[in-house]
């Protein structure tokens, strides 16, 4: 852990991890208690920790052909990090993705602790190819934290 790292350079780096899909670097960005919230699936569906977060981000982004993260605004308020960026999902059967972001992260001694990502499932949903849903309905779930009332 690097506690000297600004919120900013937490937030930074995680994004620059995942965008290269290091599931095992990810640890070195969230903390052990970080809770990670997609939005649009509600805290119910949370995960916990930087082994459960790999989990629940590779659901969705293992088996892509490609996937990138791409840079945009961001704002920090002392702890609280807003990023707004993008995602480009690139399927193996060619569908191509580009889903827009709002993030919110809060960050405690350089590692990210509270992530919550905001986003149109929809966008995703319409354009992947149809036989997306049925692979997230068949992945592994051990992830699972309900996280209702913590954020």
């Amino acid at each position: 852990m690097d506690s000297t790292r600004t919120p900013a350079e937490a937030v930074r780096g995680l994004w620059r991890t995942l965008s290269d899909r290091d599931w095992t670097g990810i640890a070195d960005w969230v903390t052990d208690d970080c809770l990670y919230v997609d939005m649009p699936v509600g805290p119910a569906l949370a995960a916990r920790g930087p082994v459960d977060i790999v989990k629940r981000l590779q659901v969705g982004l293992r088996d892509l052909a490609a996937y990138e993260n791409h840079e945009g605004l961001l704002v920090a308020d002392g702890d609280v990090v807003m990023y707004e960026h993008s995602e480009t999902w690139t399927f193996g059967t060619g569908e191509v993705v580009e889903l827009p972001f709002v993030t919110v992260h809060r960050v405690r001694e350089g590692r990210v602790c509270l992530w919550k990502d905001y986003w149109d499932f929809g966008g995703v949903a319409n354009s992947a190819p149809p036989d997306w849903l049925e692979g997230l309905q068949a992945a592994d779930i051990s992830w699972v934290y309900d996280a209702t009332g913590q954020v």
